[in-house]
């Protein structure tokens, strides 16, 4: 009941806004031949018209509002007010139904998910994101190197709902579409420098070069270059040692446009970054929340702890005096621990070339080879999470681990038109070998006082000892993927489309477990899999400027095997099919934009994590993790709104809301299975339990304003910018029964626009901005795992941010 009333509620609301702001325009639509044009109505938008958008979902570039797919646009303009440098920018929500999160408390690798599609744990050589991300059009196979220093964006396209048909794999929940700014031929750019507090720094520069005339054509070439900096934003008490939420990010891109014919263009482009970061910090938001008894006496014989000295019964153990629980976000950490930053580094060279053989045809080919490492140091517990207290013992997990990736994907595409029918054919090749390992020593040692067995202090361990750890894990896997696909759009009489398409995928994967705890392994998996995703749409043209569209699609991730498990334990593909209503609406002369979208998705063989940190005997803790295809269906609801409205000159206002429903069956816990069969060796019984959706708030919502005031007659002017981003708690861990808060973040912008600084066109803007504006902490990710032995941990979100910045444009 809860379900049909939220959606009904939501469905009603939608068509009651929908009706209120078009039934003006329907009744101005046809006029009879004898009457004259009606009078605007009063109390209508006299602002400039939203401008258009227009998108390249399709293969072709198209209006935003004229293509039958539930997209979400964040421009160059939005980037800049909300001061969007990667994209962990975008997980305060300005897009409601995008979520992202650090993967863990890293930054080095994102977790990014659509329509509750959200992989935990896709960071692994043999797992898969469920929503793909692409650069210019290159997919991006892992999800570290994606919080790496964005370049000159141009727009970012997140399409929402399943895209097998033109994408392909791994895009179940959607697609984010990243595209950069080419060459123009012309001379020009950007300069801009800034700083903030938490010592914050950032330079970019964006060259354009006067195209060059040779005798095979013209040349131009773009220089793109960025440096973002912030110190931590947690302090460490250890001194020498990294913080936690830091960054220094930068890198550079040179692209080359050649013309070198009539109809023919050729994009080369070469990019490499770098990404030092350190990973939020990880707090104990309580202590012992079953309410069991707290030890007094350790036995080291039996390594635990007992409420008396007669040693018959257990407790949990004590909490040192130093470390500190709550849910107040720490600036300076309780327990001073080694921690150097993570180093990502991406890079990646694309050939995209475009061919016009005639009006009606275009030939493409895109060609990329990319690179993504990451050396990660991850010592973000100290003793807020496992291991518990030991008199003397040690503690303050490291997760030392690397992973090293490269990637080739090739891409054949026909785009045209016949008569009244558009189409895109394309073949598509794309392999990738992906390898990690990864140790878990423990830095600090506690000094305890010899009668009571209660920490005095703390000391460090010698940190030359750290890559000298036992390896807990070490594999590598290799993928390949071959696609054949087409979809074509017939519009038999002018207000209806009628939109088939499908694509063919052979998905070739193996993989090898290469060491477990230390030991040699010989464990490997191996997986084909052969697949057809058919699309189907159906779009009206209700009137001008009102389409309407029904939307069948489907699409899939991929399986693999878990290299965290002791089994490698392989899990088959997940997919989804999805049924969608759409309505896209631009009313009183472009002055009203609203959009609404409903859908349904089910999902079936759900890939489901089940995580458990298990203590080892040589005092270090394990991350052992499986993976299981859920039996039964999830069954995945929503709403989607956006509402744009230009109500007087220079002002702009955004709503967007998000409903999400989910519900997903009980799955199998192999690893608690595992961990009952050392206990009893007889016990075969399968454990089935509850498990989670995770990053989906059943609630979402985004607010914008947006003025421009003009000062003189100059093109100066006054920019101010404010947005607001809500999102109810939501869960984090596929099997933890925990959510963490809700969310609600103000990012904010006010700059002096476009002063003229020379009669050769120089316009400098000096601008101030802050994102978290109120300040507010909540907990983004939030874990009960350690319930039992210690308390819940989570991961707080960024204070408040702010600096200023100047930027000349050329």
């Amino acid at each position: 009941m809860h379900l049909a009333s939220s959606l009904r509620t939501g469905l009603l609301a939608g068509v009651g806004i929908f009706a209120l702001v078009s039934a003006p325009a329907f009744a101005a639509a046809a006029p009879q031949a004898d009457e004259a044009a009606p009078a605007p109505a009063a109390g209508l938008p006299d602002g400039v018209p939203i401008e258009e958008i227009v998108v390249t979902a399709t293969k072709r570039e198209t209006s935003l509002q004229k293509t039958p797919i539930s997209i979400s646009v964040v421009g160059a303009a939005d980037m800049k007010n909300r001061h969007v440098q990667s994209l962990i920018d975008l997980a305060d929500g300005a897009v409601p139904s995008l979520r992202i999160a650090t993967f863990e408390a890293r930054q080095s690798a994102l977790t990014i998910g659509l329509r509750g599609i959200v992989p935990g744990d896709a960071n692994q050589p043999a797992r898969e994101q469920g929503v793909g991300v692409y650069l210019d059009g290159v997919y991006l196979g892992r999800q570290h190197g994606l919080n790496a220093a964005l370049f000159d964006i141009e727009r970012i396209e997140v399409l929402k709902g399943p895209q097998g048909t033109l994408f392909g794999r791994n895009t179940e929940g959607g697609a984010l579409s990243m595209v950069i700014k080419a060459p123009t031929g012309e001379f020009g750019g950007r300069a801009s420098a800034g700083f903030g507090n938490y010592g914050a720094y950032t330079g970019q520069l964006h060259l354009d070069l006067p195209a060059i005339e040779t005798g095979l054509g013209s040349l131009a070439f773009k220089l793109d270059g960025v440096v973002l900096h912030q110190d931590a934003t947690t302090k460490n008490p250890l001194a020498g040692q990294a913080g936690w939420n830091q960054f220094h990010r930068y890198g550079g891109r040179v692209a080359a446009r050649w013309k070198p014919a009539a109809g023919l263009t050729v994009d080369l482009a070469f990019d490499k970054s770098r990404d030092e970061n350190t990973p939020f910090f990880s707090q104990l938001l309580n202590y012992n929340p079953l309410g069991l008894p707290v030890g007094t006496v350790y036995d080291s014989a039996r390594k635990a702890w007992f409420t008396d000295a007669t040693l018959t019964t257990k407790g949990i153990a004590p909490l040192p005096g130093m470390v500190k629980f709550g849910f107040d976000r720490q600036d300076v950490a309780d327990i001073g621990v080694p921690q150097q930053v993570s180093v990502g580094k991406t890079q990646g060279v694309t050939s995209t070339i475009k061919y016009k053989v005639s009006s009606d045809l275009e030939l493409r080919s895109i060609t990329a080879w990319r690179t993504v490492s990451d050396d990660q140091w991850d010592n973000s517990g100290g003793a807020n999470r496992t291991p518990v207290y030991v008199p003397n013992g040690n503690f303050s997990r490291y997760s030392i681990a690397t992973l090293d990736q490269r990637q080739f994907s090739s891409e054949l595409q026909a785009v045209g038109s016949i008569a009244n029918i558009d189409y895109v054919l394309g073949l598509y090749y794309f392999s990738e070998r992906a390898n990690d390992a990864a140790r878990t020593p423990n830095t600090n040692k506690w000094v305890s006082d010899p009668v009571t067995q209660l920490a005095t202090g703390y000391t460090i361990n010698d940190p030359s000892q750290y890559p000298l750890a036992t390896v807990a894990r070490a594999s590598i896997a290799y993928a390949k993927s071959y696609a054949a696909y087409g979809q074509a759009t017939w519009t038999p009489i002018s207000p209806l489309h009628i939109t088939l398409g499908g694509r063919y995928t052979a998905d070739r994967k193996n993989g090898s477990l290469l060491t477990i705890n230390g030991a040699p392994s010989n464990l490997t998996f191996k997986q084909d899999n052969n697949r057809f995703d058919p699309l189907a749409v159906l779009a009206y043209d209700v009137a001008p400027g009102v389409n309407a569209y029904v939307k069948y699609a489907t699409g899939y991730r991929a399986g693999g095997a878990s290299s965290r498990s002791l089994t490698y334990r392989s899990f088959g593909p997940e997919e989804v099919k999805s049924y969608e209503i759409g309505l896209k609406t631009e009313l009183f002369d472009r002055k009203v934009r609203f959009n609404l979208a409903g859908y349904i998705m089910d999902r079936t063989d759900s890939q489901v994590d089940f995580n458990f940190f298990i203590p080892q005997a040589d005092g270090t803790v394990r991350n052992t993790l499986e993976t299981v295809n859920a039996l039964g269906t999830t069954k995945i609801r929503g709403i989607e709104a956006d509402l744009n409205v230009r109500p007087a000159d220079g002002l702009a206002l955004g709503l967007s809301y998000v409903y999400t429903y989910s519900k997903i069956p009980p799955a199998r816990n192999t690893v608690q299975e595992q961990l009952n069969q050392q206990i009893d060796p007889t016990n075969t019984a399968q454990i089935f339990q509850d498990v989670y959706i995770v990053y989906t708030p059943e609630n979402a919502l985004s607010g914008t304003i947006d003025y421009d005031y003009p000062i003189g007659s100059n093109g100066t002017s006054l920019k101010l910018h404010l947005d607001a981003n809500y999102a109810d708690a939501a869960f984090t861990f596929d099997n933890e029964n925990v959510k963490a808060d809700k969310t609600f973040v103000m990012n904010g912008r006010i700059a002096l626009a476009d002063m003229p600084m020379s009669d050769r066109g120089q316009k400098l803007t000096i601008a101030g901005w802050a994102r978290n504006l109120l300040n507010n902490s909540f907990v983004y990710r939030r874990s009960n795992a350690n319930g039992n032995v210690l308390g819940d941990y989570g991961n707080f979100n960024a204070p408040r941010t702010y600096g200023i910045e100047a930027t000349l444009n050329f």
